[in-house]
């Protein structure tokens, strides 16, 4: 039965064609244990002693272990009335419980446990924690030993194959010990039988065709699977020869997968490297205009390429506002009005504003640095304080929300993130209470929201609706004059990593979950005020980059799926018997 065999040459091929996709190697891993237990990995010999021969010896050696003492008789399975997968001809399908002698360990208390830790010589104690996932080694090395006269614990031979019975990891952790043991009680320990390979057994636990059979038996709120329902899973037992035959490929294949997984993370981190170089360089303080250029047209043409996991464009996003608000994006325009001037402008328009809207001016706060330990900006534009520029920066209400069925709507942090304001989400107050919630901070399209409180602390989006609406001490209201100061680029700049950053640097109390950013710190931001057309330019240019960035991820999103669904079309095919002609 040549054509059932899976030789490493077929792997490559099959991983050549899927290697891409994000899950080909866990795949691979799962389809090569699928091909073993199916009979598809290595060719079928007629010289071996079928299976049905070793049950006659497992029955002798059973009775052996019984009569001699060395274990108990153990519960009575039923036979497996209907094979779930086709095998091969000379395979057997029997309930687990006969390919060995399965027991549960010993539940210990915490006495128990600082005894156990006392002890210096004995067997080692292993619980869920220190058992991988099948192709992990067991942590021997826990700290717990059982010494070797306490006849107490139940003690599972070397080559006894684990499994977790319950929990979130019940059928996940598998292992096999290359030691005598004592373990717990969440564990079921597999001394197989003599014709029974316990790395065939393991490899059955692995597979999916076992976990879905060892899923639907299991029961609780926390799930487990019984003793009893264990023993009756079915268990597709090859000739002995084969068992071993199997072992050695399914070894081969894995250590094949192995060297994959390696040079796969190699291709990556190349590509980590080689995309975060070219983002670094047009950020770097020795491009000059001139190589920044050629620096940003090797990025745009090699990124589609480099770029192929969300982190990636998350970081492309980041260098573009980085470039926003240091002058980078556009170009400047001598014929723009000089920013000091439009700084002076705006200085008055505020003074205007806050007597017809009778908002008191804040006191001006002291600045938290000077302007010289930031980035260095073009030479038209210049750095001023927020408080410069707005001529109101509050906070919403500090008193409890009284919350109500029905009336006026009442926002907190939570309905703002970067670049984005979403009001669909919100509690009710009643009409008094908005309306003193709101006394002296009334939001108003074009006003921007900062949030202060919690662990989202300096995110900002700007109000593009008329929705009304009455808000919480945990969100900054800023408000600027629009037809001088363009408000989206306020938002580019306190979404930006300097932005971010300025905000964390003056958040007191980051060690708990509710840092707080103070409204005099908010006041001091150093903000790079370019002229007001050149704003305008920065914020246009990066929305058609953002734009870029949208599709770069909705393709990376297709080509996933697209390859995911290649993934599954290739295994499925090979699983049913036309590998040989499609995929080799």
């Amino acid at each position: 039965m040549k054509d059932a065999t899976f030789s490493s040459a077929r792997l490559l091929r099959l991983y050549d064609r899927i290697s891409d996709a994000d899950d080909a190697i866990p795949r691979l891993r799962r389809f090569v244990l699928d091909l073993a237990v199916r009979g598809k990995l290595v060719e079928q010999d007629a010289a071996d002693e079928p299976a049905a021969e070793l049950l006659k010896r497992i029955t002798i050696e059973r009775n052996g272990r019984v009569k001699s003492g060395q274990i108990r008789k153990g519960k009575t399975t039923e036979p497996i009335e209907a094979a779930p997968l086709e095998t091969p001809h000379g395979w057997v399908w029997l309930p687990l419980g006969d390919t060995g002698n399965i027991f549960t360990g010993n539940s210990i208390d915490a006495a128990t446990r600082e005894k156990l830790e006392k002890t210096k010589a004995g067997r080692p104690f292993i619980a869920t924690k220190d058992v991988g996932y099948g192709l992990d080694p067991i942590d021997y090395d826990n700290g717990l030993l059982v010494p070797t006269s306490d006849e107490s614990f139940k003690v599972a031979r070397a080559l006894s194959v684990l499994i977790c019975a319950e929990g979130g990891s019940a059928g996940r952790k598998i292992g096999i010990t290359d030691r005598d043991i004592c373990f717990g009680n969440k564990l079921l320990a597999n001394e197989t039988w003599s014709v029974v390979s316990p790395r065939f057994v393991m490899f059955v636990y692995l597979s999916s065709f076992f976990y879905e059979q060892f899923a639907e038996q299991m029961t609780g709120i926390i799930g487990g699977i019984s003793i009893n329902r264990f023993l009756q899973l079915p268990f597709p037992l090859p000739p002995l020869a084969e068992q071993h035959r199997i072992v050695a490929k399914v070894d081969e294949l894995m250590a094949l997968c192995d060297r994959l997984q390696q040079a796969r993370a190699g291709c990556l981190a190349l590509r980590d490297r080689l995309t975060t170089a070219s983002l670094t360089r047009l950020t770097a303080a020795e491009t000059t205009p001139e190589t920044f250029q050629s620096h940003a047209r090797f990025a745009l043409q090699a990124l589609p390429t480099l770029t192929t996991r969300p982190a990636q464009i998350k970081t492309l996003r980041q260098t573009i506002l980085n470039l926003a608000v240091r002058g980078r994006l556009v170009k400047q325009d001598a014929g723009d009005e000089p920013t000091s001037e439009l700084l002076k402008r705006i200085k008055a328009k505020n003074v205007g504003l806050q007597k017809m809207k009778g908002i008191r001016a804040s006191k001006s706060a002291e600045a938290a640095s000077g302007f010289d330990t930031l980035a260095e900006v073009p030479c038209t534009w210049l750095r001023t304080h927020l408080q410069e520029i707005a001529y109101q920066i509050t906070d919403g209400t500090h008193l409890t929300p009284r919350y109500t069925a029905i009336g006026k709507p009442f926002l907190s942090a939570q309905n703002v993130k970067p670049f984005r304001f979403m009001p669909d989400q919100y509690r009710f107050v009643s009409v008094e209470d908005f309306e003193g919630y709101r006394a002296n901070r009334k939001p108003e399209r074009g006003d921007v929201l900062l949030t202060r409180v919690g662990a989202g602390i300096g995110e900002a989006a700007v109000l593009d609706s008329d929705f009304e609406f009455a808000f919480y001490v945990s969100l900054c209201l800023i408000k600027v004059p629009t037809d001088l100061f363009c408000p989206e680029y306020l938002v580019l700049w306190l979404n930006s990593p300097e932005g971010r950053a300025c905000s964390t640097s003056r958040t007191y109390g980051k060690g708990a979950s509710q840092g707080n950013l103070n409204l005099s710190m908010i006041r001091t931001f150093e903000i790079p005020l370019p002229p007001l057309a050149e704003q305008h330019r920065i914020v246009a240019k990066v929305d058609a980059l953002m734009a870029l960035c949208d599709q770069l991820e909705a393709n990376l999103t297709t080509t996933a799926t697209t390859r995911s669904r290649l993934l599954e079309a290739l295994l499925h095919e090979a699983l049913t018997g036309n590998a040989e002609g499609k995929v080799a």
